[in-house]
């Protein structure tokens, strides 16, 4: 049996403000902060973790909370992030509670394949909701402000820029063994769209690729997104992913341990950072799942730290 990844682990994105972004995602948004850490990397920024009722692998949006401009948009870069819904009714309703909210919205039409709302939040992180027709598979957040036949489900199709899909489509394609499925012309924002799939497929296992030669280099900062995640089930399957980036030649981070899942993180050959994360074992391994996202949560190599990591960060609350 062919090394499949299984879809979208999730995405990292940047944020300069953090109490504002706790607001947005988890009110307007509706969806559950299910994981109050820190970087592991750089200890005096916050890891914040968004996602469903139960923390699924898939259903996170994750951000960086770091002091920086905005991001300058271009290519080279991951340009909208989807995130899923069950039914065009649902549509109908976040077009009328994101304007209520005083969030602008595009039309509801089909892009790339998915009828879908365009949007942005309020640091210009450009937002996506897709009709997600595979039914099923919502775990609702009993504390969200969305009701919740209406809630997101998780994340939908990511879309990356890039001005030379000729760089980027092997990697994708021989190395992780994603399908190429479709192609879509331009529609407005972002020119010929190239759909690849993994696992079974569906909106919740997509990466689309906007190909943007006249763009220029994007340039990181808030609104702006850090890396994707891809999923891989099981540690096994997670060390055959290991093995195989370094048999493809690719610089890689090799097996980083997040506590939470395991990680191994690389660049594709137009510079987008691409992480590969088991499953398991998830946020309640140090935490109920009860009260996940409740207070700060620390791995245990951090735990020795606790005090001089909490003293540098601000409330958000």
């Amino acid at each position: 049996m062919a090394l499949e990844l299984t879809g979208l682990h999730h995405l990292t994105a940047v944020t300069a403000n953090a109490r504002e972004n706790l607001r947005f995602y988890t009110q307007v948004l509706g969806l559950r902060l299910v994981k109050r850490t820190v970087n592991q990397d750089d200890t005096t920024a916050y890891h914040l973790f968004y996602g469903d009722g139960k923390a699924s692998p898939g259903s996170d949006i994750t951000f960086f909370d770091w002091a920086t401009p905005r991001e300058q948009r271009g290519t080279h870069s991951v340009v909208r992030t989807a995130f899923r819904v069950e039914g065009e009714a649902a549509l109908e309703w976040w077009k009328t509670h994101l304007e209520a909210e005083g969030v602008a919205t595009s039309e509801i039409a089909e892009r790339a394949g998915h009828m879908s709302l365009d949007f942005e939040d309020p640091e210009g992180q450009r937002l996506r909701l897709v009709n997600d027709t595979r039914a099923g598979g919502a775990h609702p957040w009993d504390k969200s402000p969305v009701p919740a036949k209406f809630q997101i489900k998780g994340l939908g199709p990511i879309t990356m820029s890039v001005p030379d899909l000729r760089r980027s489509e092997p990697v994708l394609t021989t190395v992780m063994n994603m399908r190429k499925v479709r192609t879509h012309p331009a529609t407005g924002e972002q020119g010929e769209i190239h759909v690849f799939a993994m696992g079974g497929g569906g909106a919740s296992a997509e990466l689309h690729v906007a190909v943007e030669p006249d763009l220029p280099f994007a340039r990181p900062g808030a609104g702006g997104v850090h890396h994707i995640a891809f999923r891989t089930p099981d540690k096994k399957q997670f060390d055959q992913w290991v093995a195989r980036a370094a048999q493809a030649g690719l610089r890689s981070s090799g097996e980083v341990e997040r506590y939470y899942f395991t990680s191994l993180y690389f660049r594709e050959p137009n510079g987008i950072l691409f992480e590969i994360a088991t499953d398991g074992p998830g946020f309640d391994v140090d935490e109920p799942l009860e009260t996940l996202g409740e207070h700060l949560a620390l791995p245990p190599f951090l735990e020795p730290k606790r005090a001089q990591i909490e003293a540098g960060l601000k409330p958000i609350d």
